[in-house]
């Protein structure tokens, strides 16, 4: 059985490290895509990981999956797709390490799953289930996410979700809130930004873990607020811890799926069941996570900036 699988996008970031002369970006590739950096983080911490997807039947569309790959998370259900591209992602970021997203993706490869290459059976077998809603932006990728969350229900696994909203992807605000308030209302396990809170429904995160908690009817909210750390809340307790302090941060790229990755593998080894957590082991998991996103965030890239089990260890 595999501990985790996740299905979406496997995409090459375009980061921005200067200008030449003609004053065009210069462009650093790095290996990404929300749900491939949340596999990364949670194989690095010992947890087995699988992704489903698809890219390009080419250069970035390789050099992707032998990255997830040789990180310890298994490929065997990432198609490659002769047909269409590897979706690429072109980021600017600002003096702070904050990003700003533009897309190639009309289509890219990521979008163009269909129900029917599904892996159902490691879907169905898994012990967790992870997606986020870019997925959700077009068909056919929609209804093969919207099957495969079916089939790990019925399976028995818990379901996570982070809505990571991308607003260059959604033809508009009210399909984008639409389509992430239903990833929200099947997961038990939610990571959200305060940022994606304020979004969805104008809340503190106080407010918005209370929100998904109840009427969504959630078992665990995590509530990552940047640099100030993360609110994190179940039924039984909540907790509000910092980011350790003395790092600084170069590229916030993938910190959040970094910050994911590794809480849920936290989650996985917990004695019991993650759905009624108290205040002490709910802490442990924040404390493990907060570290590992803040030493990513020291690092440019999502994927390459996965920390070992030691070197969060060591900032614990």
């Amino acid at each position: 059985m595999t501990d985790i699988v996740a299905l979406g996008e496997l995409i090459a970031d375009l980061t921005s490290c200067g200008l030449n002369e003609d004053g065009f970006p210069v462009l650093s590739a790095h290996p990404g895509g929300a749900p491939a950096n949340f596999l990364a983080a949670a194989a690095a911490v010992g947890c087995s990981a699988a992704m489903i997807g698809k890219v390009g039947d080419d250069v970035f569309g390789h050099l992707l999956t032998r990255q997830l790959r040789d990180r310890g998370v298994d490929t065997a259900g990432v198609i490659a797709d002769p047909s269409v591209f590897t979706t690429l992602a072109f980021v600017t970021m600002d003096s702070e390490g904050g990003r700003t997203f533009s897309f190639a993706r009309k289509p890219g490869a990521d979008t163009c799953l269909r129900p029917e290459e599904l892996d159902r059976e490691r879907i169905r077998s898994c012990r967790l289930f992870h997606f986020g809603t870019l997925s959700l932006t077009d068909e056919p990728s929609a209804s093969a996410l919207r099957e495969a969350v079916s089939e790990a229900r019925g399976g028995g696994a818990l379901i996570s979700t982070d809505p990571n909203y991308r607003p260059a992807l959604w033809a508009d605000e009210k399909s984008a809130r639409i389509a992430m308030e239903w990833a929200i209302r099947k997961a038990d396990i939610v990571k959200i930004s305060d940022d994606e809170l304020s979004f969805l429904w104008g809340v503190s995160p106080e407010e918005g873990a209370r929100k998904i908690l109840g009427r969504f009817g959630c078992s665990l909210v995590f509530v990552t607020l940047g640099a100030k750390g993360c609110y994190a809340a179940s039924p039984e307790a909540s907790v509000r811890l910092p980011v350790p302090s003395g790092l600084t941060a170069v590229d916030t790229t993938g910190a959040g799926d970094i910050f994911w990755g590794t809480a849920v593998s936290r989650l996985l080894k917990l004695e019991g069941s993650p759905h009624r957590l108290e205040r002490e082991a709910l802490e442990e998991v924040v404390r493990y996570a907060n570290a590992a996103a803040a030493i990513s965030v020291t690092r440019p890239g999502g994927m390459g900036s996965v920390p070992t089990r030691e070197e969060i260890l060591a900032v614990i």
